[in-house]
């Protein structure tokens, strides 16, 4: 699911990067850093805008300076229960793998449809029905989550 949410991030700059332009640098970096990361519990799809940027705090002795960076983003959060698009990308006898968009998906051959069968003999393998009914690497889906984890 999607959600918009306000965030922080603490960024450091050289004093190279001091002047009228700063926070153009600062959003920059920002943007560099956050987009298309995960947190562990939401995938950071992009950044909206920044809201307010702090005052810079000098380190001593590196001459770099620490600014915290409040912003808005769009972020995915994968529930259980989710049902979402994905693509499969690697099938196997013991199941297949798929993309969800950043995230990566394991469909077990025990959670898929009895009338549906691994082909080892096809080229690429693939389960089918031997009807319309093929899995096999680029074939889109529609999946449910059953779980989640974050490594």
């Amino acid at each position: 699911m999607f959600f918009l949410c306000e965030l922080d991030r603490t960024i450091t700059l050289h004093p190279s990067f001091f002047g009228p332009r700063v926070k153009e640098y600062l959003t920059s970096k920002l943007l560099e850093d956050v987009e298309g990361t995960c947190t562990g519990r939401y995938y950071i799809i992009c950044v909206m805008d920044t809201y307010k940027i702090s005052e810079g705090r000098i380190i001593p002795g590196s001459g770099v300076a620490e600014f915290t960076v409040h912003y808005r983003a769009v972020v995915w959060r994968p529930f259980k229960g989710e049902t979402v698009d994905a693509i499969v990308n690697s099938v196997n006898p013991q199941g297949f793998f798929a993309e969800v968009g950043p995230l990566s998906v394991f469909v077990s051959s025990h959670l898929i449809p009895s009338e549906i069968k691994f082909d080892a003999n096809a080229t690429p393998a693939q389960y089918t029905d031997n009807g319309d009914q093929v899995i096999e690497n680029g074939t889109h889906i529609r999946i449910k989550l059953l779980n989640t984890r974050s490594d």
